[in-house]
């Protein structure tokens, strides 16, 4: 008798990686919801033995989904997986009956032990997660992918990351190409950040997408673009670092360039925040692009 998985995960192309990931795997009979109320809809009707489920999800958050289903299908055994790593959400989510929690950022080396074990009888926690209510400690930055429909998209979600750093009088760094370097700018103005006047304090900097970035260079830009932020009154600045350099190595089939440049990324100082854009991609059956979402934070679409 196949084990019965519900997949509830609103953004399509990771609920997608995961769906075929279980299907490589004999013995599962995979259903999909994008959204909560679908979510409890199709625990009542389908009764699953096993549920991957999202946490912030439209309609109904995946906490009171996890509530409702824990009366519609009591034997089914939730399984959250989320990019939320505060202790007290992880906490929260056991004390709702959850029977394990995948940090997204893992979700491809952990996902089958989560499920192995929950259905094994025991509890399943991501090794990068912490129960403790004295575990969270400084705040880990943001690693993030973006896909991108087309270059418009990519301007129009880095301008939205750029200037969300800029009006908290953090600093930001920016890897783009010369034509979507002058759009981006433009898009600040026109939304009323001042962009000038950061490029000129030195806490906006540019650099171009073709050029392979230099490890050293790079963390001197770094302090640069964080002392100029102290400079201009922010005591304890965040640095953004956002690009679409990684996305179009992946693009040019340069997979490898891309990951290493990921993994770069992933090793930044914990006050980086870090958005990479990608382009949306023509197939979800890409092993190298779910390895990649796998080692974000956060993926999403626009």
């Amino acid at each position: 008798m196949p084990l019965k998985v519900l997949v509830v995960e609103d953004y399509a192309p990771f609920r997608s990686i995961i769906c075929e990931a279980l299907q490589r795997r004999p013995g599962f009979q995979i259903f999909e919801a994008a959204d909560g109320m679908e979510a409890v809809q199709k625990a009542e009707d389908l009764q699953p033995d096993l549920i991957l489920l999202d946490i912030n999800l439209p309609k109904l958050h995946g906490f009171e989904v996890a509530a409702r289903v824990a009366r519609l299908a009591p034997n089914g055994k939730v399984v959250f997986m989320s990019q939320e790593s505060s202790s007290d959400i992880v906490r929260h989510g056991f004390s709702l009956g959850g029977h394990g929690y995948i940090h997204k950022q893992r979700a491809g080396t952990d996902l089958f032990p989560a499920i192995d074990a929950v259905i094994g009888g025991r509890r399943f926690l991501s090794g990068s997660l912490s129960l403790s209510k004295h575990a969270d400690g400084p705040r880990r930055h943001r690693h993030e992918l973006l896909f991108c429909r087309d270059e418009a998209a990519i301007v129009d979600g880095l301008a939205q990351f750029i200037a969300a750093a800029l009006d908290a009088a953090d600093a930001a760094i920016v890897v783009v190409t010369e034509r979507n370097r002058d759009r981006l700018v433009e898009k600040l103005r026109a939304q009323g950040v001042d962009v000038d006047g950061a490029i000129e304090r030195g806490t906006c900097l540019a650099l171009d997408a073709k050029d392979a970035p230099d490890s050293l260079e790079f963390f001197d830009l770094l302090d640069a673009a964080r002392d100029a932020a102290i400079r201009a009154g922010k005591a304890e600045p965040r640095v953004a670092v956002c690009g679409e350099r990684a996305g179009r190595l992946w693009a040019e089939g340069r997979v490898d360039d891309a990951i290493q440049l990921e993994r770069f990324c992933s090793e930044l100082p914990d006050d980086v925040d870090i958005l990479c854009v990608y382009p949306v991609p023509t197939t979800n059956d890409d092993p190298v692009l779910a390895r990649i979402c796998a080692s974000h934070s956060a993926v999403s679409g626009r």
